[in-house]
């Protein structure tokens, strides 16, 4: 079996995936809602993730 090789960015993006997906199954009734959901959820983990990587960023500077 290959190894998977990714990155720090690559890793958090998937885990984001994954804990939405769960969120979506696990938080609404109807499959409209979860696949919202899941996608709302999936939003704002990257863009907390880009706003909490430059805010990194510039406090090290």
């Amino acid at each position: 079996m290959p190894k998977m090789s990714l990155s720090h960015l690559e890793m958090a993006i998937l885990f984001s995936l994954m804990t939405s997906i769960a969120l979506g199954i696990t938080g609404k009734a109807t499959r409209t809602d979860q696949i919202r959901y899941a996608a709302y959820c999936f939003g704002s983990f990257v863009l907390a993730l880009f706003g909490l990587g430059w805010l990194m960023y510039f406090g090290h500077r």
